[in-house]
Parts: structure tokens; C-alpha cells; sequence
């Protein structure tokens, strides 16, 4: 851990950001092209894992997203820090009204700017018009359920945290099998006949990602912030100095198995679904969530092994940045084939396939590198 100010900065936090940002910016096809060309079946199995679900159901890559929403709820006891102690209290609710209004405009901000960077990767200034433009965005996503997550978090006691998060997920349960759909009426949890995919078709303006549904639609974004308010409660845990790093770790991997098998029984009456953000989607990836952070945070802030997830915390560092640029906004691929173009071309597929993957993260790992270097972090 780093230590600054009073504050404390978990380098897990970082490594495991980058982490899971790797897969999106490389990985992945990496994987895929180490299964084929070694077709050792480990390799395979972990190829399989980073596709989409088409529907119901959940690999390792539906993960990704709800993880990056679930660090951000962990960072965020901690970014307060600072604030409470200014203000001389120990809780966020306790902070004076005048104190909050600042926190508040930062939150509004920083949600702004996200939902605007959602719509830039989504296209925005390509200028296509307003009905070609998906307005629904996995930042987008992102800032709404963790601002509402912080509203939660700022005015309310643990308790009454828990009867949020709770009733959030027995609600979202509740709309979703009872109200009826027109033409399908209810529970029908269907691409085209589920209750979200009805109300995006309705009030989502502009183009949705599935002509009839939006994985990042409106309705489903109020389970997202049980996710944000996930990390939220193992944040503010790992804030408490009662527990020992290792005791901290035994009780992180209980709750991750408690959420784990809750979210599976659950799944027997409301699958387990990324696009829907389902509330035993929410349990069975909040624990799994948990399960890595505890992973991270044994090896390298309590054992102290830092050095190997040095290419993460690159990545975990400036995550909204190279998010950003594999989106579109720079072509990695091109640069790294001028460079690395002709060496590759002396190989056959599937290895030149190998190495066109592998040779793009090493350009994307070297431009992190250099914001690095030089201090330039994006800080939304």
C-alpha cells in the first residue's frame, strides 16, 4: 500500500484495474491466438471465456465490465478520505451540508465527463445524426451507477447501505418477472420481450445496440449501482484497521463464496444475465469481484510480490485513457505493424497471428509507459 497524506493508495487496486482492462486492450486476442496455435485445451478453456454470452449465463469476459464498475465503488472510501478528515469526522454522512455540495459537483462532473466519453467511443462527433447515435455507453454506465452509488454511500449509515443494495436487487427482481410487457406480457426475460429492453424501445433516444435492446439500456442500469455499492462496502471494509491484512483476506474469500453460491440458487428464478444485469448476476460476479481483489491484494500488499504487475498498474493508472484510444481514437495496430510488420511476415499463421497480438500490446504497454513517465494521468 502507499501512503500519502493520511490517505491510503492500495497498489492492488491498480494492478487489479489493469488487469482486467488488459483483456479489452489485447488480451483477449492473445488468448485466442495461443489456443490456436498450441490447442493445449487449458488454453482453449480460456479462449472459450473471452466471448459474450449470447443470453442468459456467464463467462470471465462478461465480467470485465462489472469488475472496473466494482473498483471504482472499492476507490471510493478512500478518495473521501481527505474530505473527512478536513472536516474533523469519521463517517461521509457526517460531513457538513456545505462540505457535501462540493463532493456533489465533483460526482455531477465526473459523471458528465464520462457519459460524454461514452458517447465519443460510441461516435458521437463522426456527426452520423441523432438517430444513428447510440446514446447507452459502458462509461456511460459507469458514471451514473457510481454516482448514485456515492449518493448512497454519502447519506446513509452501513445499515441502511444494506437495505439500498438489498432493495435495490429485490426491486429490479420484482419489475422484471411481474409487470407485464405488452405483446409478451410478464417475465418473459427475453431479448425482444423483457421489461428493459421494453422501456429502451421506449424513452432510449437514438440507435440501440441491439435494434430492439441495449445491454447498457436504462433499467438496467439501477442493478449497477448494487454493483458499485458492492465495492463500496469491501472499500470501506478495507478502511477498518481492526483486521490484520491476512484476516482481511479470509474474510474478503468468505463473502465472495457466500455471494457466489447466493447468486447461482438465484439464478434458478432470475438467470444469471449480463445484458439484463440481473440481481444474481449482480451477486454471482460482485463475488468473483471480490475473489480476484482479495487475490491482488494477498500477493502484493500483503506479500508484497509488486514487481510482475508492473504492466497492470500501466495500464490501471490511465485505464480511461487507453480505454479511449483502443476504441478508436488511435490505431495501435498500424504502428505496431510498421515496426514490427516485417519481422512477422517471416512467420505463418496462426503464430504471425501470435505475434500481431502480441506485438500491438507491446506498443500500447510502451505509450503507457511514457505517460508514465511523465506523470500524465487522466483523472476523471
Amino acid at each position: 500500500m502507499i501512503k500519502n497524506s493520511g490517505s491510503v493508495r492500495l497498489v492492488s487496486l491498480d494492478a487489479l484495474r489493469g488487469f482486467d482492462m488488459f483483456w479489452i486492450i489485447g488480451g483477449e486476442h492473445i488468448m485466442h491466438a495461443l489456443a490456436e496455435t498450441t490447442q493445449w485445451p487449458a488454453l482453449i478453456w480460456m479462449s472459450a471465456q473471452l466471448h459474450h454470452t449470447v443470453w442468459n449465463g456467464c463467462t470471465f469476459y462478461d465480467m470485465i465490465f462489472p469488475i472496473f464498475l466494482f473498483i471504482s465503488g472499492v476507490s471510493m472510501p478512500f478518495s473521501f478520505q481527505k474530505k473527512l478528515m478536513a472536516a474533523n469526522v469519521t463517517n461521509p454522512w457526517e460531513l457538513p451540508v456545505k462540505v457535501k455540495r462540493e463532493v456533489y459537483k465533483s460526482m455531477i462532473r465526473r459523471t458528465m465527463i464520462l457519459i460524454f466519453l461514452g458517447l465519443v467511443v460510441n461516435g458521437l462527433l463522426k456527426f452520423n445524426g441523432f438517430g444513428n447515435t447510440r446514446f447507452a455507453s459502458v462509461l456511460g454506465r459507469i458514471g451514473i451507477a457510481w454516482f448514485f452509488a456515492g449518493i448512497i454511500y454519502l447519506n446513509n449509515d452501513l445499515q441502511k447501505q444494506l437495505i439500498w443494495f438489498f432493495g435495490i436487487l429485490l426491486g429490479y427482481w420484482v419489475v422484471m418477472v411481474f409487470i407485464p410487457v405488452p405483446g409478451f406480457g410478464a417475465g418473459v426475460l427475453t431479448m425482444e420481450g423483457s421489461l428493459e429492453s421494453y422501456i429502451d424501445r421506449l424513452f432510449l433516444p437514438g440507435r440501440l445496440h441491439s435494434k430492439v435492446h441495449d445491454p447498457e439500456g436504462i433499467l438496467s442500469t439501477i442493478p449497477a449501482i448494487a454493483t458499485g455499492l458492492l465495492g463500496v462496502f469491501t472499500g470501506t471494509f478495507m478502511k477498518n484497521q481492526r483486521y490484520f491484512p491476512l484476516k482481511k483476506v479470509y474474510f474478503l474469500l468468505l463473502a465472495a463464496v457466500v455471494l457466489i453460491v447466493t447468486g447461482l440458487l438465484w439464478d434458478m428464478y432470475f438467470a444469471i444475465n449480463k445484458r439484463l444485469w440481473t440481481s444474481s448476476f449482480v451477486l454471482f460476479v460482485g463475488g468473483w469481484s471480490i475473489a480476484f481483489f482479495a487475490l491482488f491484494y494477498l500477493i502484493i500488499d500483503v506479500l508484497g510480490w509488486k514487481k510482475w504487475s508492473f504492466p497492470f498498474l500501466l495500464i490501471g493508472m490511465n485505464s480511461i485513457v487507453i480505454y479511449m484510444a483502443v476504441e478508436g481514437v488511435v490505431n495501435f495496430a498500424t504502428t505496431a505493424d510498421f515496426i514490427f510488420g516485417g519481422l512477422i511476415e517471416f512467420t505463418t499463421e496462426p503464430v504471425s497471428v501470435l505475434l500481431k497480438a502480441v506485438s500491438v500490446v507491446i506498443i500500447e504497454l510502451v505509450f503507457l509507459y511514457f505517460l508514465y513517465r511523465n506523470k500524465l494521468f487522466l483523472k476523471v
